[in-house]
């Protein structure tokens, strides 16, 4: 089994036992990062996307998806080609029978998720401008809905948490105010429950902490699970030379028994705090002051069911353990961990948290990030 990875832009592969390391390499002109994608069903084969300059939330950025051999190491196509419907467009799932995709173009400014095949023919409007920016887009494991959460109606801030039907139709609210930022919903293995964020952004503009709801997927139940604010969500880690980020979800053991927690300590700051009095220009509104760090976070196994938590790693002061991946047996759990000012670093654990170490430190020991199991 092997790990793929993101670094510094950069796509990295590691055996799950910490040996042949290796960085995809590329000769395409203009691409100046690069991410993995959804896999497909043979194991083998992985669409990237690779990114032009600009600002993706933007739209001001050309993307590029490729359809990848992991086990040749080569790009064999790129795909989407014909009538995408915007120049930036990122891929969320492969369809059953794995002609189709699901496509989150931005089109003015807005995020919408499209069906299309490979190709990007046929391409079929799922959400629109209307609906709100639309992302993280989750399949139910029969592909029968999809889960997604989108910006509040226009004037109105917040995220709402949606289902909705493959085209788009009979969609259902699932969680939604104007004072919550409802987040990343994750389908538990049966399809019974999702698992979703609450960050309470009018007195966190920087989104760095949530609470973890559970919902049923027709919206008859919306649960808070945890209290105070205490999952680490909005991750910032790193020195100037090696910042990173990006929103840390929750993710259901593969048994549908537990769910991921990123628990913090209490009053955790990071060494990144917000700086809400000037404009946010690059998603990463901060400044580096790692002598204002204090407390850190944990990887936790939390029943939703029955609110028991199991501590998998340590809470070790000034110590921030974050993004969960569970491998598909449920032996294992990857995640990274980020010391105040060092780059995290992909770790890798048993399933109840023991034999925990590294297995990388990433691209010239600058960091790694967003681990998925490649089987």
């Amino acid at each position: 089994m092997e790990l793929l990875f993101n670094s510094r832009g950069r796509l990295g592969v590691i055996n799950f036992d910490g040996s042949h390391e290796r960085y995809l390499s590329f000769d395409i002109p203009e691409q100046v990062s690069w991410g993995f994608g959804p896999q497909f069903a043979d194991n083998r084969h992985v669409i990237l996307v690779s990114y032009e300059e600009g600002k993706s939330w933007e739209g001001n950025v050309r993307t590029h998806l490729w359809l990848y051999d992991r086990i040749a190491d080569r790009l064999l196509a790129e795909i989407a080609t014909e009538d995408r419907p915007a120049p930036f467009m990122s891929c969320s799932a492969i369809l059953p029978g794995e002609k189709r995709l699901l496509a989150n173009p931005i089109i003015d400014g807005i995020q919408q998720v499209w069906s299309m095949n490979i190709d990007g023919s046929d391409s079929h409007q799922v959400t629109s401008a209307q609906d709100g920016f639309t992302y993280c887009v989750t399949h139910a494991p029969d592909f029968s809905r999809l889960a997604f959460h989108a910006t509040m109606i226009p004037g109105q801030s917040g995220y709402r948490v949606f289902t909705a039907d493959i085209d788009g139709g009979h969609r259902t609210e699932i969680a939604g105010h104007a004072d919550h930022l409802y987040f990343g919903p994750a389908w538990s293995p049966d399809g019974s429950w999702l698992i979703y964020q609450d960050c309470h952004h009018q007195t966190d503009p920087g989104h760095d902490w949530a609470d973890l709801c559970l919902g049923r997927p027709d919206g008859t139940e919306h649960h808070i699970i945890t209290s105070s604010q205490s999952h680490w969500f909005g991750t910032s880690y790193g020195a100037p030379d090696s910042r990173g980020g990006g929103s840390n979800m929750s993710s259901w053991s593969p048994n549908g028994e537990f769910v991921t927690y990123t628990r913090s300590q209490p009053d955790s700051r990071t060494a990144w705090p917000y700086q809400s009095h000037r404009p946010d220009e690059d998603h990463f509104n901060r400044d580096y002051h790692p002598d204002r760090a204090q407390g850190g976070s944990q990887i936790c196994l939390l029943s939703p069911f029955t609110g028991d938590i199991t501590e998998l790693t340590t809470s070790e002061d000034r110590v921030w353990d974050f993004r969960t991946s569970w491998s598909s047996d449920g032996k294992w759990i990857a995640f990274c961990r980020a010391p105040v000012g060092e780059p995290a670093g992909l770790w890798i654990m048993d399933a109840n948290g023991g034999n925990a170490h590294m297995l990388t430190g990433g691209y010239d020991g600058k960091g790694a990030d967003h681990p998925i199991w490649a089987e």
